[in-house]
Formats: C-alpha cells, sequence, structure tokens
C-alpha cells in the first residue's frame, strides 16, 4: 500500500474514532501530498523517495513549532504540534544513530571518490538520497564537513 493510500485509510480510522490531533496531522500528510502531486503533474500516487521527504519536512515544522511555543510559554500549542509530530513521526523509517550516519557518508565519500571540500554538493546529494527520511539533513551536512575537511 502507498504512503497516500495508507493515509487516506488512516484518516477515516481517526475519524472514527473521533481521534482530533491525529486527524489534524493527517490532514496536513495529505494536503501535503496532494500539492506535490499537482507540482509532478496529477498522477496516482508519489514515489517513496518524495513521501519520506515531505514526512521529514512535516515532521521537523512540527518540532520547531512546538520548542517555539514553549520558548514562548504556550504549553498548550506546544502540546499539539508534539503530537502531531508524533503521528507523523510513525509514518517515517526508523532514525540512523550518529555512527549508522557516519558510516553510510564515509560510504558515499568512498563510491563518488570525493576528497575536499569542494566536493561536498556532490556527496550532500548523494548522502540525503540514500539516508532520504532517516537522517536528519543537518546532521548529515555536520558530518560531511568533518569527514571531507579532515579527508
Amino acid at each position: 500500500m502507498d504512503l497516500k493510500s495508507r493515509i487516506d485509510a488512516d484518516i477515516k480510522s481517526a475519524m472514527l474514532a473521533k481521534d482530533k490531533d491525529k486527524l489534524n496531522a493527517l490532514r496536513a500528510i495529505k494536503s501535503a501530498i496532494l500539492l506535490e502531486l499537482t507540482k509532478e503533474g496529477g498522477g496516482e500516487g508519489i514515489s517513496e523517495e518524495a513521501g519520506m521527504k515531505i514526512l521529514g519536512k512535516l515532521h521537523k515544522q512540527r518540532a520547531e513549532a512546538g520548542a517555539i511555543f514553549k520558548q514562548q510559554g504556550r504549553e498548550d500549542l506546544a502540546q499539539e504540534e508534539e503530537v502531531q509530530a508524533k503521528v507523523i513521526e510513525a509514518y517515517l523509517p526508523a532514525r540512523l544513530s550518529e555512527g549508522d550516519v557516519r558510516a553510510e557518508v564515509a560510504k558515499v565519500i568512498a563510491d563518488l571518490g570525493a576528497s575536499g571540500m569542494a566536493a561536498m554538493g556532490k556527496v550532500m546529494g548523494e548522502a540525503n538520497k540514500r539516508m532520504a527520511g532517516k537522517a536528519d539533513g543537518s546532521q548529515i551536512a555536520s558530518i560531511v564537513k568533518q569527514l571531507l575537511g579532515t579527508g
């Protein structure tokens, strides 16, 4: 079952269960997917990679918004954002540990034969593609800088 079908089925379940928080998060996911479909020309579905990218972006937005609301003392809004982030996180693949990310980046560097900071863009592109949804882009960038800087 593709991501869009899973979301549609889960929206129905959330409606029946009257789970407002989960329903809001699922509707946000569906909206982002439909927006992506219209960009791609209205095809039947989106690729798994594009779906993971959308989910990662939505999760990051919710987590950042929750942190901002906490700083401002708005616990009610922060809690709502955190609940939605957890719902979105359930659709993401398991996150890689820092050691796993470092190993994967080292493999990408070896596969591309990259050396020096001039190759950072090429390495980042390939690393982001291989670890889509499994690692945060800023974490990947930091590790790429460390490995290329010393390599």
